[in-house]
């Protein structure tokens, strides 16, 4: 059975993926496997992660690997439907009460309402670490912006497994 669900990824999925468990001079099958399954058509992300993950510093690994191996297109351009899907989830969060100005302006300037938007409007899942945090007031998170419109929301994890990639050692003769 292959499995035709396509994953944005969130910029947390790269960034965590380095600093903890699968940094690039570890487990380079991981980013390897990004693009194996990009090129398949199932994983990709956005511009707006793209401008994200390229604020940090020129000589990182991931800055570089972000410049010089990755294909462009593997970070879609958000189109004039997703930026109207990004209007409605813009106007929910401000219009909620239960968030602070400041979780607010921030979730308004950042990545996450753009992927929401694109896996709405794409019928994508959001491939984010960040856990439901329904009660918070300080902090809009992912996953709860993804079950207000209705996107399936998983994690790093869950997305390798459904994609069937294996990391395996090579033995050395």
């Amino acid at each position: 059975m292959t499995n035709s669900t396509t994953y944005v990824l969130d910029s947390d999925v790269f960034i965590t993926a380095k600093n903890v468990y699968y940094a690039f001079e570890i487990c380079p099958g991981f980013w390897k496997g990004l693009l194996r399954e990009y090129e398949q058509g199932r994983v990709y992300s956005i511009d707006r992660v793209r401008a994200e993950l390229l604020l940090g510093r020129p000589e990182e690994d991931l800055v570089q690997w972000v410049r010089k191996t990755v294909p462009e297109p593997f970070f879609r351009e958000c189109t004039s439907d997703v930026t109207t899907a990004f209007s409605e989830i813009i106007l929910w969060t401000q219009r909620h009460p239960r968030y602070s100005d400041q979780a607010k302006a921030k979730f308004a300037t950042g990545a996450d309402g753009w992927l929401v938007a694109y896996a709405k409007v794409h019928n994508a899942v959001v491939v984010t670490n960040e856990k439901p945090a329904s009660e918070s007031r300080a902090v809009i998170k992912l996953p709860d912006v993804c079950n207000q419109f209705n996107v399936l929301s998983k994690d790093t994890f869950v997305m390798l497994k459904e994609l069937a990639l294996k990391f395996d050692l090579v033995e050395l003769k």
